[in-house]
């Protein structure tokens, strides 16, 4: 006698996750795109730019996120570049997501495999990202 295979949550209830997460996103970049962070007092300066003066990986994301909003796709990349492709990283992998969800594959759970050489080149791009925006020709890639 062959065990049947088990039956897929319904629809409803397998999308909750995969929209909770989209509409968090969504409400902070919604709250980014509202309160404006090129104006002083909204947000907190980063701690190792005022300290040291140096740009962190992060620096100037929110300006990105708020140029990104606003559909300035110039002034979000000239902001932090590296932001904007997570951007498009988070959108590839939350739709390769919804996909798999709506599918419903019973039994399968979607799950992302990234092998160790990518999380170095990964690593070793950002850290030259950092490096680079940070020496006298990569001024355009501060914020």
């Amino acid at each position: 006698m062959t065990a049947a295979a088990p039956r897929p949550a319904p629809l409803a209830r397998r999308l909750v996750v995969p929209l909770a997460t989209l509409a968090a996103v969504g409400a902070a970049f919604a709250y980014v795109g509202a309160v404006d962070p090129n104006e002083s007092g909204h947000y907190p300066t980063c701690p190792l730019l005022a300290v040291t003066g140096i740009y962190c990986p992060g620096c100037g994301g929110l300006r990105s996120a708020h140029a990104f909003v606003h559909g300035d796709l110039a002034t979000a990349f000239g902001a932090n570049a590296v932001a904007v492709v997570g951007y498009g990283v988070f959108a590839v992998l939350w739709t390769l997501w919804l996909v798999q969800v709506v599918r419903g594959t019973p039994g399968a759970t979607w799950k992302v495999t990234v092998r160790p050489l990518w999380w170095w080149l990964a690593g070793a791009a950002v850290l030259v990202f950092s490096v680079v925006r940070n020496l006298p020709f990569g001024s355009a890639l501060a914020p």
